[in-house]
């Protein structure tokens, strides 16, 4: 069964070891560089929870789940602001095409659905135009496109 798991200093090096294809390493920053950004957020102030995607006791992936915008980023899309993002997902090449990426989905907007950080009106996320896999996921879930852009990533926002 597939689960969220915090990234804690026991399965941290497992999930280091989890990459995607050389082809989509463009679509998504590697897990260290994920884990860095949520530490620097959390004491900057800000809100960061990182996840490891667990098929049972398998590391398959890692998610991460944003609040807000915190004082280290420079020019944050307006719909960050005191709403929840998908900041994060990655499903390790190993892994991909067995339906864990759209079941990390739910339960990431499950998680996000108890307000950890308060109430908000929406999650946003955002995509490399190109990756039309993350773009036919997200719609699943009913995730528009609002015509803005964060830095050359388009923005998709989900109603809560």
């Amino acid at each position: 069964m597939l689960k969220l798991e915090k990234v804690t200093g026991k399965n941290v090096w497992e999930l280091l070891k989890l990459h995607v294809r050389d082809d989509q390493k463009s679509f998504v920053a590697s897990n260290d560089i994920s884990i860095i950004e949520a530490y620097t957020a959390i004491t900057g102030g800000g809100y960061a929870f990182p996840f490891g995607i667990y098929d049972d006791d398998i590391a398959v992936g890692f998610l991460m789940v944003g609040y807000d915008a915190d004082e280290c980023w420079e020019n944050p899309p307006q719909i960050a602001r005191n709403n929840y993002n998908l900041w994060r997902l990655m499903i390790d090449q190993r892994y991909q095409h067995k339906g864990y990426g759209k079941t990390a989905v739910k339960l990431a907007l499950d998680f996000i659905r108890t307000m950890p950080c308060g109430k908000a009106e929406c999650c946003w996320l955002s995509y490399e135009p190109e990756n039309t896999s993350a773009q036919k996921l997200y719609h699943s879930f009913g995730f528009q496109e609002t015509g803005e852009m964060d830095g050359e990533e388009v923005i998709a926002v989900l109603r809560l």
